[in-house]
């Protein structure tokens, strides 16, 4: 079952309750109050995760954090292994 439309793990974030994070899912704006791309992405193809696009993973995705100090190989990861639970 995903949690979030890019691969973040809602279920073990540490960050979650600091910043008040109710998940992507759950919310019409980011924690942050601006504007998450790949949110807004998924939600505009009708798309439960990146996961699930034809275009996965996109530049948008393989970047995202990077900026500052994140790493996203590990929610592309997770996106594939959601993708392969859709499909078995």
């Amino acid at each position: 079952m995903f949690e979030s439309r890019c691969g973040v793990r809602c279920n073990i974030c540490t960050r979650k309750e600091q910043v008040n994070c109710k998940g992507c899912l759950n919310m019409y704006i980011p924690f942050w109050g601006g504007k998450c791309g790949v949110k807004s992405c998924c939600e505009e193809k009708q798309l439960n995760h990146c996961g699930l696009c034809t275009d996965f993973p996109c530049e948008m995705l393989s970047n995202m954090g990077k900026d500052k100090g994140f790493d996203p190989k590990p929610k592309i990861e997770q996106c594939k292994k959601w993708r392969d639970e859709t499909f078995k």
